[in-house]
């Protein structure tokens, strides 16, 4: 991923886009395997562009996802920042990974963020058991090479 001039029109885009796709409808029996586009996104621009999005970028959307989900202000805000903080501390080696390793390192990423934010919910009371929470980090790791390949084709495009 070759850095070059950031289009803020497409990133507000592409962050537009994935509020949208957390609240659109989705099957409810599939409901546990939607992508986590928001993590997807700040990922994908903290790569791209790490001294123009970073994590005060990243904290205010999972705030924004947030009040979409009506979840309790801050859980999700801190994970997007984790993720942000995560990508930020090795964007460079990232950078060089193939895309196959980047969706395992996404699929980490996320499933990391998740943890927190399902630690939290259990600190709070919410009683709910197994590992269904890691479900959306494992379909975002596969989605990750399509996600990345159709945003560089949109900047390739624009630019």
């Amino acid at each position: 991923m070759v850095l070059r001039s950031v289009s803020f029109p497409i990133a507000a885009l592409a962050a537009l886009l994935a509020l949208v796709g957390t609240i659109a409808l989705f099957p409810q029996q599939f409901g546990h395997w939607r992508p986590e586009w928001v993590g997807m996104v700040v990922i994908y621009w903290v790569l791209r562009a790490p001294q123009t999005f970073g994590i005060v970028l990243a904290w205010c959307l999972g705030l924004l996802v947030d009040v979409l989900r009506a979840d309790i202000l801050g859980m999700n805000a801190l994970a997007m920042a984790l993720i942000a903080f995560m990508v930020l501390a090795a964007h460079q080696r990232l950078q060089l990974f193939p895309v196959a390793q980047q969706s395992l390192v996404v699929f980490l990423m996320i499933g990391l963020a998740h943890m927190v934010v399902h630690f939290l919910h259990q600190l709070l009371g919410e009683t709910s058991g197994g590992f269904n929470y890691l479900l959306p980090a494992v379909t975002s790791g596969i989605v990750w090479p399509v996600f990345r390949g159709f945003w560089d084709f949109v900047n390739r495009k624009l630019e």
